[in-house]
């Protein structure tokens, strides 16, 4: 489990993790990762991500939907 105690772009201690819906664009087309748990820092915004998270984002964004697509339709 990734433990963030400082910011790695300003070295604020105030980062922490939060949980919110989680909004971005890609290919064009805007998407929300619902209740999407990461770390953010409130003095100079930084996001971080842990492995669970990307999963998360991948499951969402419309850049990873050909992959998915591939993988339903993938012969046994």
């Amino acid at each position: 489990m990734l433990k963030i105690t400082f910011c790695p772009t300003c070295g604020s201690r105030k980062i922490k993790k939060v949980r919110r819906n989680w909004s971005a664009k890609s290919h064009g087309k805007s998407y929300t990762v619902p209740l999407l748990e990461f770390y953010e820092c409130p003095v100079c915004g930084e996001k971080i991500f842990d492995r669970q998270a990307m999963r998360r984002i991948e499951e969402h964004s419309p850049a990873f939907a050909k992959t998915r697509a591939s993988k339903v339709h993938a012969p046994a």
